[in-house]
């Protein structure tokens, strides 16, 4: 392996701290790091020069830089000099890093930023220069809190309004996990009047959560190289037509089922199609499925079958087994009266339906198991007879579907390409395939430039928070809020002012939107997540930092894979999993409840370790279907990757809640009503670094109890 230079990790502005120089050693530096937040110095020549490389001044979240300390010798400043384009060289450039830093002067030089009584320092103040004001103002690295006036020592009250300081809460030591974000409208500058007449220093109210992610967790996850995506940006107007021809195809799909089959559409069959889909497309809309090797998806067609000829539920009372049983023998009847099959199919079915009414007749007070043992018999008899006749049908529904899947994302390609030409954006060409480094783990990047978008309303109310756009609105909590802004802000390199925050946050949840569905608590299961003291547990016991199967909104770490990479990137995801490619690391692996998406994932991964002698780990979950049992459930149980596994019992775990962005706080864990399956996936390596002994898995077992009591799923 090529020794290169070490590659110093340069920490944030205003940081009165050094790091350690990075663990990469043996690495090439990335293209990209996204391990700290990017900040550019330019010229003041530059038409950018307002861009935010300050704390907020008091009522101002970031809008204007401060001008030059006051000072005879100010901090030094170590930073890139970028030109022309203002390209930010890599950060494993030798001599720089990247991002610029306040560093602690010698013992002789004066400190204006840190001339301040040790008390208020350990607290997190600063003492920074307002250019507009022309005078010095005091910033919280902690809370991030403004003050024009100095603020109080620690402890200390107001001798006016309480001489005696009853009452008086003590300073809280603030985790670094815990640190609040800034409440930032993009493009806001601040106004005199938000000061008040007399430019009152009243504080800026912070605010505070406690925050169900860890963005701080290094990441130890090493990829090749990546070029970056050849797709366009995403942009509201482009995500509106497609959510319109989305809603266009699954109203198509109900009436496919309803005219051809007589019954309605499988309950989020439809999204499991799309993930079904997405495992074989080949095309390029990040949605619409356009380039498959099949046209008839047998996700599809298995879930249409099985609800021919009319649904079955598990029954409760014994009246309802009865009830079933004449609905399946009356649909059974019907329908092979009016197909076209052989004789002796129709002579069978209909034989089988005349002798269950027969029974029906005769057996008024049967037992709930008669009931059921009697429709279990009728349903073997007749079933292959049945689907042998509705086949034709159903595939006939899959390969229209998928035709007019196809047919909505070149439309929706098409008008992408004319907004583009109208705001005179052309597309790259393709990009060379950059030389095989090693490197640590970045986003995923878009080539393509993004146009520009200023529709985009925003509103906040208690907590929570509206964005809307040309009459379409979508609202989210506002940790949630804040928590996408946080990842904005580490893994977004094109957009230092936030211009583009707000509709790229839009268009974020507006596909999302798009792929739960239009009905009520559709897609509630497709977005479920660990509990935070599992992802805690993980992270302590086997060094997992990365999400494989995770979204911007329910993601722990900030290192992730999800669906969606155009709308993703920009919040930090690596793309879809069966494109990522890792050398080594330690994963955590919990897909959507798609068989076709996870048996592609058991083969992927399998792939993965099989390629390389680097410690590399997967610890995977998934629903411990036993009746009957999964194909990915079976060949993960006989995996010769396998190095442990363990079942957690339904109604002893639980999930968060699959739309945790926007749902009640007392709603955001959800028991599991199955039980969930735990498996091991290591090389030797992995399983020497990483262990699953004896005492770790006991860790995870309690870390997965639940602490409180949650609704049922």
């Amino acid at each position: 392996m090529a020794e290169v230079d070490d590659v110093k990790h340069i920490t944030s502005d205003y940081s009165d701290q050094k790091e350690s120089q990075s663990s990469a050693d043996e690495l090439d530096s990335p293209a990209v790091d996204d391990s700290k937040p990017l900040s550019i110095k330019l010229d003041k020549k530059s038409p950018s020069f307002d861009m935010p490389l300050t704390p907020t001044t008091p009522h101002t979240p970031g809008t204007a830089p401060p001008g030059k300390l006051p000072v005879k010798n100010p901090p030094q400043l170590i930073t890139q000099q970028n030109t022309n384009n203002h390209k930010v060289p890599s950060p494993g450039s030798s001599g720089s890093s990247g991002t610029p830093q306040y560093l602690s002067p010698g013992h002789g030089s004066p400190d204006p930023v840190h001339d301040l009584p040790p008390e208020l320092l350990q607290a997190g103040w600063r003492r920074f220069w307002s250019r507009r004001e022309a005078r010095p103002y005091f910033f919280n690295k902690i809370t991030h809190e403004s003050l024009w006036e100095m603020p109080p020592m620690p402890g200390q009250t107001d001798p006016l309004t309480n001489p005696l300081g009853i009452g008086e809460p003590t300073t809280p030591v603030v985790d670094s996990a815990q640190r609040s974000l800034s409440i930032e409208v993009p493009g806001r500058k601040r106004s005199l009047s938000d000061d008040g007449a007399m430019l009152s220093p009243n504080k800026k109210p912070a605010f505070t959560f406690s925050p169900f992610w860890n963005f701080e967790v290094p990441t130890n996850i090493i990829i090749f190289e990546r070029k970056p995506l050849m797709i366009p940006a995403p942009h509201p107007d482009i995500e509106q037509f497609r959510t319109q021809l989305m809603v266009k195809l699954r109203t198509k799909y109900q009436e496919l089922c309803h005219t051809r089959e007589g019954i309605d559409a499988p309950h989020e069959s439809f999204n499991r199609w799309l993930l079904e889909r997405k495992v074989l497309d080949k095309g390029n809309d990040p949605l619409f499925p356009t380039d498959c090797t099949t046209e008839v998806s047998q996700s599809m067609y298995r879930e249409i079958m099985n609800d021919i000829p009319v649904k079955l539920t598990k029954p409760k009372y014994s009246t309802d087994a009865r009830r079933q049983l004449y609905k399946y023998a009356e649909a059974a009847k019907r329908m092979i009266e009016k197909r076209d099959v052989t004789p002796d199919s129709r002579k069978l079915v209909m034989w089988q339906a005349e002798d269950t009414f027969t029974w029906l007749r005769k057996r008024n007070n049967a037992s709930y198991e008669d009931y059921l043992e009697r429709l279990a018999h009728l349903k073997r008899q007749c079933q292959p007879h049945l689907t042998e006749a509705a086949k034709s049908s159903v595939e006939g529904i899959c390969t229209k579907i998928y035709h007019l899947a196809k047919d909505y994302g070149q439309q929706v390609r098409e008008k992408h390409t004319q907004l583009l030409k109208e705001h005179n954006i052309r597309m790259p060409s393709d990009l060379p395939k950059p030389a095989q480094r090693r490197v640590m783990c970045y986003p995923a990047q878009v080539c393509a430039l993004s146009p520009y978008c200023s529709g985009v309303e925003h509103h906040i109310d208690g907590d929570i928070t509206y964005l809307r756009y040309k009459g379409e609105a979508h609202k989210l909590n506002s940790t949630h809020f804040h928590k996408l802004e946080q990842l904005y802000r580490w893994n977004t390199r094109d957009d230092v002012r936030f211009e583009h925050f707000l509709a790229r946050v839009w268009c974020l949840l507006q596909r999302y939107q798009t792929l739960f569905g239009i009905q009520t608590n559709e897609g509630f299961g497709m977005q479920g997540a660990l509990p935070v003291p599992v992802f805690e547990c993980l992270n302590r016991m086997f060094g997992v930092t990365f999400e494989c199967f995770a979204s911007p909104l329910n993601c722990y770490f900030k290192q992730y894979c999800s669906a969606f990479p155009d709308t993703d990137c920009y919040f930090g995801s690596r793309g879809p999993l069966l494109d990522f490619h890792p050398i080594s690391g330690s994963f955590e692996a919990n897909p959507p409840f798609c068989e076709e998406l996870m048996e592609a994932m058991v083969d992927h991964f399998e792939n993965l370790l099989a390629e390389t002698e680097e410690p590399l780990s997967f610890t995977v979950f998934i629903p411990d279907w036993r009746d009957p049992p999964t194909e990915a459930l079976l060949r993960l149980e006989s995996s010769r990757f396998n190095t442990k596994q363990l079942t957690v019992l339904p109604f002893e775990h639980e999930y968060r809640n699959g739309f945790q962005h926007s749902c009640p706080k007392v709603e955001i864990n959800v028991k599991s009503a199955h039980g969930t399956l735990i498996v091991f996936l290591q090389n030797k390596a992995g399983r020497v670094k990483w262990e699953p002994t004896p005492e770790r898995i006991t860790e995870l077992r309690l870390a997965y109890r639940p602490k409180v009591s949650s609704p049922s799923s």
